[in-house]
């Protein structure tokens, strides 16, 4: 796969571009098992989030950003555009609908489970091709094909991003996502799309088999693909191979694993952008996730 920093002009500095949902997330950490029907204690915090806003706020200190979305004319859509903006990155949004929200619940172990209403993320509309100069770099979550008529605009903006010559990476997102979409229909999407890097976790990878075991295998996609198993080492598989495995660095104070894979995606492609190898890329990645899994949420 050639360089982005080879495809972009060499006298401008990289550019990545994020696309998708930018909302506020309501992170509930339970000290305790869900008590069903009665109280559960616990800590709340309202943060924001949106898997393409996380990408944005980590990689902007590293690589300049833009966000490209949708969020409501409303109170919550200019806080949320304002606490991207002080992260460092550039914001582009359309004001239609209610600003979206998630609520996520972080058992004692970590592992969350997300109660999304993306609300105006989805009404994203036909995006201004202007919003793509300058870019070298295009991140897509897989939640931008869900509904329309976000999903529709934001393949028109893949294709635009081809047109400008700029790299095009995807995330697999959610196996809930995933499932919702059809398997099949999803292996048809990522081939026809043929990004550059695709990112998955592994229950992702294997509902999708893009790792060992039956299914299509990394071979069917002819991405980078890149499969993160927690704390145990990432893969790298090139051209249906297995190229690399590089270990996770123990992280103490683990809390929350809320945005990991956004932080990944961020430390991953700004390294890339910079000129540094899959390998560097993924400790790049790393870096920034484990910055991010002992606070609430990717803002905290």
């Amino acid at each position: 796969m050639s360089s982005p920093a080879e495809r972009a002009d060499a006298s401008a500095p990289p550019l990545l571009a994020v696309v998708g949902d930018l909302v506020e997330d309501v992170v509930v950490w339970t000290s305790e098992p869900v008590r069903h029907g009665t109280d559960t204690a616990a800590r709340v915090f309202r943060t924001r989030g949106g898997s393409a806003a996380n990408v944005a706020a980590l990689a902007a200190p590293l690589v300049p950003t833009r966000f490209i979305g949708c969020v409501g004319p409303d109170a919550a859509g200019d806080a949320l555009v304002a606490a991207l903006e002080g992260c460092g990155a550039e914001v582009r949004v359309q004001r239609h609908g209610t600003t979206g929200a998630v609520v996520v619940i972080v058992d004692p172990a970590g592992e969350r489970t997300m109660f999304p209403d993306r609300g105006a993320s989805a009404l994203l509309e036909t995006v201004d091709p202007a919003w793509l100069d300058g870019v070298s770099w295009l991140h897509v979550p897989s939640y931008g094909f869900e509904l329309e008529p976000a999903r529709s605009a934001v393949l028109a903006l893949i294709g635009e991003a081809r047109r400008h010559g700029a790299g095009v990476s995807i995330d697999a997102s959610s196996t809930g996502l995933l499932a919702g979409l059809g398997v099949p229909k999803v292996l048809d999407l990522f081939a026809s799309l043929a990004p550059d890097v695709l990112f998955a976790n592994e229950t992702e990878a294997a509902l999708l088999g893009l790792g060992p075991g039956p299914g299509p295998g990394p071979g069917s996609i002819t991405a980078t693909i890149v499969v993160k198993h927690g704390p145990e080492p990432t893969q790298v598989f090139e051209g249906g191979t297995l190229v690399a495995e590089v270990p996770v660095a123990p992280v103490p104070g683990a809390r929350d694993l809320t945005g990991a894979g956004d932080a990944f995606a961020a430390g991953f492609l700004a390294a890339r952008l910079a000129g540094r190898p899959t390998g560097d890329a993924v400790l790049g990645g790393h870096g920034v996730a484990a910055r991010v899994i002992t606070a609430p949420g990717t803002a905290g």
